[in-house]
């Protein structure tokens, strides 16, 4: 597997006036879709018959010309990406500037993640009786039996590069020699992420069952759908044909009706461009440069992050409703709505009252980094409707979370979504279970939840990093010195809980009936991992070197 990827740009900075300044700039960038060298990576033709489930439509095909081939290439690549780039910077006063900039930028094309498939065939390793071969030469290959898939599904426009919009406008001003702010509006737009979810070929729509006669809003139908095809259910409704001869009678109706019944797969295609972005952010800095020993940086950011199908850039993104496209924009996994670093550095001087604790004390480097922010989001949990919506209409991708059932749980209105508060420092892990049950409930029967994945109000606890670090360098002779440093993580020491089980909003509570401690439950945080947090306790590195 491999591609190529080419760029060429151009840039230049024009001083208009003694205030103004323009800075302007293209860049082209030309990325090849991944492909096989050789073309024996194959793909899902929709329309060739398929001569293993007597000629109906959908087929394995291989890339290139020649015999075996389908004379074509899976994909196309995109020339057309050209990126310009603008920033103004204009100077209002004497101690005010303003500055802008707008620019595109495009990213190479998808990698080579998913790329991978095997036979589920195998012969055994151990014999089936003492002195008996597992198998021998004249034996035939245990080739897989029943409904299988293509390996993988090529998307047509798999060569499109991910496109990202970016803007800013802001103002600079000096408020003292050494003290400057900044605050800034920043804000980005993105399209063509690559996500493998956001597309099902396989899948069975609600168009489609409406046009058999069938709806999911009728009990009689779901039980219809998850029957088998030889069952008397099915023969009393008339679908009990196979859609093709040899098709297994013992898969379900629903398995019949798919638009191609010989696979069990999704038929989900790899590099699809279909992820979308939007960011907006408040962006404030005060910088004060060296001076009395005192150096800081403070930043602070106020922002909205949202995704559709685009939290990672190998395809991923949790998907709820795929046949409602515009229903998955909810806010990134990755979303932290306010930020605070502050980085300061403080060198202590000299004391000209007493030269011995002078001696002791001077040049001793203090230095801290501090970091505060919004906890990440937490998914809602799983919808435990049985049968699940995936029964009826296949919705279920390997890259979805383990335990997804097909789509997620309602929200409740008017019911809090926490029994206790995860930054509260108050909550025993041994007897609190921390989110609400009854802040969810199933959606309907054959339906798809209503709620958005991530929610604002809903997220894990907030996690400080908290750095400081002390140091000085010891000066004996000409070229000879000794420089010591002491850096500590977590300074405070802070105990901070894994997160809690947060999937299965109908699980039972448990408890050990020895302890009466909670073991299990919906909110339930393990006390056993709290050594195995995302933050571990204070730890500091000493060390020293000798130059000379």
């Amino acid at each position: 597997m491999g591609k190529n990827q080419w760029a060429f740009y151009a840039q230049d900075t024009l001083k208009v006036t003694r205030k103004f300044t323009l800075d302007y700039g293209l860049r082209w960038d030309y990325s090849t879709y991944l492909r096989e060298q050789y073309g024996r990576l194959p793909t899902l033709s929709p329309t060739l018959p398929n001569p293993t489930a007597g000629g109906q439509p959908g087929a394995v095909i291989f890339e290139g010309s020649g015999p075996g081939r389908c004379n074509c290439k899976f994909a196309r690549n995109y020339p057309y990406a050209f990126g310009p780039r603008l920033g103004v910077a204009y100077q209002i006063t004497e101690k005010t500037v303003f500055r802008g900039g707008f620019g595109t930028i495009y990213t190479g094309t998808a990698s080579g993640s998913g790329v991978a498939a095997n036979a589920s065939g195998d012969n055994p390793f151990f014999g089936p009786a003492f002195g008996e071969a597992a198998m021998t030469l004249q034996d035939p290959p245990n080739n897989p039996t029943g409904l299988g898939g293509p390996p993988v599904v090529i998307d047509r426009n798999a060569g499109r590069p991910a496109r990202q919009f970016m803007w800013s406008a802001g103002l600079q001003r000096e408020i003292f020699p050494n003290l400057a702010v900044e605050v800034a509006y920043v804000g980005n737009r993105g399209a063509w992420w690559p996500n493998n979810n956001l597309v099902n070929y396989n899948a069975l729509t609600p168009e489609m069952l409406t046009a058999r006669g069938l709806s999911l809003n009728s009990a009689a139908d779901r039980a219809l759908l998850i029957s088998r095809l030889d069952s008397t259910a099915a023969a009393a409704r008339g679908f009990n044909r196979p859609p093709y001869p040899g098709f297994p009678l013992s898969q379900t109706v629903a398995q019949s009706l798919r638009p191609f019944p010989q696979f069990r797969d999704g038929l989900a295609p790899l590099f699809a461009p279909l992820g979308r972005t939007w960011y907006d952010s408040l962006q404030a800095k005060v910088t004060k440069r060296l001076s009395r020993g005192l150096d800081f940086s403070y930043a602070f950011t106020w922002q909205k992050e949202l995704t559709m199908g685009a939290d990672t850039d190998t395809g991923g993104g949790t998907i709820n409703d795929v046949f409602e496209r515009s229903k998955n924009k909810h806010i990134s996994q990755y979303s932290r709505p306010l930020t605070s670093i502050l980085a300061v550095n403080y060198r202590l001087p000299r004391w000209e009252a007493n030269r011995v604790v002078s001696q002791v004390l001077r040049d001793w480097t203090i230095g801290s980094v501090l970091q505060y922010a919004s906890g990440l989001p937490m998914r809602i949990p799983f919808a435990q409707n049985t049968p699940n919506i995936n029964s009826y209409l296949f919705r279920t991708y390997p890259a979805n979370p383990v335990g997804f059932t097909g789509t997620f749980a309602n929200r409740v209105p008017d019911q809090p979504l926490f029994l206790k508060d995860l930054n509260c420092h108050c909550v025993d892990p041994r007897t609190d279970l921390v989110l609400n049950p009854a802040a969810w409930t199933n959606p309907a029967d054959g339906q798809f939840s209503t709620t958005a994945i991530y929610l604002n109000d809903y997220r894990f606890q907030r996690r400080p990093q908290e750095s400081v670090s002390v140091g000085r360098t010891f000066r004996f002779a000409e070229g000879k010195a000794l420089s010591v440093r002491m850096e500590f993580s977590n300074i405070f020491n802070r105990t901070e809980m894994p997160d809690p089980a947060n999937t299965n909003f109908a699980v039972t509570r448990t408890t050990n009936q020895a302890t009466g401690a909670l073991t299990g439950g919906f909110g339930f945080i393990n006390p056993a991992t709290i050594s195995t947090s995302p933050v571990l306790p204070r730890q500091g590195t000493l060390v020293a070197r000798f130059t000379f």
